[in-house]
C-alpha cells in the first residue's frame, strides 16, 4: 500500500528551480567569454591531444567572438546566482534541512553501494532518509563548487580590488583555470543528475515539483536485513 508523504519544502523547490536557469545562463555566457580567448588544451610531448574548441569548430559554425555580450550577462546574472545560493544555504541552516544534505562518516561507503544498485549489480540500495548517500555527497559538493565559482570569479573579475583572493588561488592564471574547471564540473553534474532523475522515476521528479511523494510501505514479509541488503 502507498502513502503520500511530504518530501521537499516549497523553499527548497523554489531555490532548485530558480538555480537551474541561472546556472544555465552563467555557463552559456561563460562560454561566450571563453570563446574570445580559449587557451586551454591537453598536450603530451609538445603535441595537442585535446582542445576544447578546435579551430574547425569555429570555422564550421561561424562562431563570432561575443565577448562584451558574454561579460554583460555573466556579470549581471552572477549576483542573482550568488544571492539564490546564499539564501538556499541560509534556509538549510535555519530550517535544519542541512541534516539531510551533509554527508556523514558512512556516506562514502553507502554511496558506493548506491552506485552498485543503480548499475543493477546489487539488489537492494542502502536505507536512506530524504536523500541517499550519493546524493548527499553530490549536492554538498555542488554548494562548495558554487562558492568556489563565486570566489574565483571575483578574483578574475576584479584582480586588483580582490588581490588577496588572487593570491589565495595561486595567481590570476590559476584562478581562471579553477573557474573553468568548475564550469566543466557543473556540466558533468548536470548530465549525471539528469540520468539519476530518469532512473529514479516520475515519482521522484514529481516530488521536486509538488513537494509530495508516493511511498511504498515496506513489505512486512521481508526481514529488516533483506530490505537493507
Amino acid at each position: 500500500m502507498k502513502r503520500l508523504i511530504n518530501k521537499h519544502p516549497i523553499a527548497i523547490r523554489w531555490f532548485h528551480w530558480i538555480n537551474f536557469p541561472l546556472l544555465a545562463v552563467m555557463v552559456w555566457s561563460g562560454i561566450l567569454i571563453y570563446w574570445a580567448y580559449d587557451p586551454y588544451q591537453i598536450k603530451f610531448f609538445g603535441t595537442t591531444w585535446v582542445k576544447f574548441f578546435p579551430q574547425w569548430f569555429y570555422d564550421k559554425y561561424n562562431i563570432n567572438h561575443r565577448l562584451s555580450e558574454g561579460m554583460a550577462f555573466h556579470f549581471a546574472f552572477m549576483w542573482l546566482f550568488a544571492i539564490n545560493g546564499f539564501l538556499y544555504v541560509l534556509y538549510t541552516i535555519i530550517s535544519g534541512e542541512w541534516r539531510y544534505l551533509l554527508p556523514d562518516r558512512h556516506s562514502w561507503k553507502e554511496a558506493w553501494l548506491v552506485i552498485l544498485h543503480d548499475l543493477h549489480i546489487r539488489r537492494f540500495a542502502p536505507a536512506q532518509l530524504k536523500y541517499n548517500a550519493a546524493q548527499r555527497i553530490a549536492y554538498s559538493a555542488v554548494i562548495v563548487m558554487g562558492l568556489g565559482s563565486l570566489l574565483t570569479g571575483l578574483a578574475i573579475y576584479k584582480p586588483v580590488q580582490f588581490n588577496w583572493l588572487v593570491l589565495i588561488f595561486g595567481g590570476y592564471r590559476f584562478a581562471r583555470i579553477i573557474h573553468f574547471a568548475l564550469t566543466i564540473g557543473y556540466c558533468l553534474f548536470f548530465v549525471i543528475h539528469i540520468v539519476q532523475v530518469i532512473l529514479a522515476g516520475w515519482n521522484n521528479f514529481r516530488a521536486m515539483v509538488t513537494g509530495f511523494e508516493l511511498k511504498q510501505k515496506p513489505d512486512e514479509t521481508l526481514t529488516s536485513h533483506e530490505r537493507t541488503e
